[in-house]
């Protein structure tokens, strides 16, 4: 049975709850309407910075430098990921360093990478790379682990040898928990770029423009930058559901 017209409008009630509350507390002077403009004037900077095109190319930076610090941290995090999970010792022996280094925000490594990178594009990537790389490796081995015993003893009970129970078995076993892994890096990977835009001497970025909006009062702008930046993360993370319903269609079965 197909969903009705209000259960497919259903997730729009919350954001029109936000926006209602915004515009009540607008008109209402609760705040000062010189540091909360209306949703209206939000939009309107909005729209002016996308068909004005210096919002898409601060947008365009963002996404370049967030799918490559992805992309970067999923070569080194899935195949690292896949052995530690497959060699459980070695996991054990290593855990405390990767759960250390995973609970450490990672603007606390900012002072590090500027050091080892210097103050340009590498540090940006290089640190949101890290970030993105510890909650995909963590999924990713656990994922191996988790792998459910029962499959991989009937595969090897028919012959099957290590590697294919390890392609066919448990690498299909743990894509549910790999795709949670990289929809939580790539969000990851988006804040650490959006921070790094903001304090590590950028000039363009989602980042820089919401600083530079703040700084300059521009209170529409520094608005239409944060809508810029949620819609980003909001897609990816789309993006990835998307897929992973399309090509994990046996996740929990």
């Amino acid at each position: 049975m197909k969903p009705g017209l209000s259960a497919r409008l259903r997730p729009l009630w919350g954001m029109a709850a936000l926006v209602a509350v915004w515009a009540l507390v607008h008109a209402t002077k609760a705040v000062d309407p010189v540091l909360l403009p209306s949703p209206m004037e939000a939009l309107q900077a909005f729209w002016n910075g996308l068909a004005g095109g210096s919002l898409w190319g601060d947008f365009e930076k963002t996404i370049v430098r967030t799918v490559l610090s992805f992309l970067i941290a999923l070569a080194i995090a899935v195949p690292l990921g896949i052995v530690l999970g497959a060699n459980e010792k070695i996991y054990e022996g290593i855990e405390f360093a990767i759960d250390f280094f995973r609970s450490t925000p990672a603007s606390a490594m900012f002072p590090l990478f500027l050091v080892l990178f210097g103050v340009g594009e590498r540090t940006k990537i290089a640190v949101a790379a890290f970030g993105a790389a510890l909650a995909i490796l963590f999924n990713v081995a656990y994922g191996v682990m988790s792998a459910r015993k029962q499959r991989q003893l009937a595969a090897r009970v028919m012959g099957a040898p290590r590697w294919r129970v390890l392609t066919d078995v448990t690498l299909l076993e743990s894509m549910p928990q790999v795709f949670v892994g990289m929809r939580s890096g790539v969000s990851i990977a988006l804040v650490i770029v959006i921070v790094a835009e903001m304090f590590i001497g950028s000039t363009d970025g989602l980042g820089q423009r919401i600083m530079n909006a703040q700084t300059i009062f521009d209170m529409p702008d520094m608005y239409a930058s944060i809508f810029a930046a949620g819609l980003l993360g909001y897609v990816m993370n789309l993006v990835f559901l998307v897929a992973e319903r399309r090509f994990v269609h046996w996740g929990g079965k």
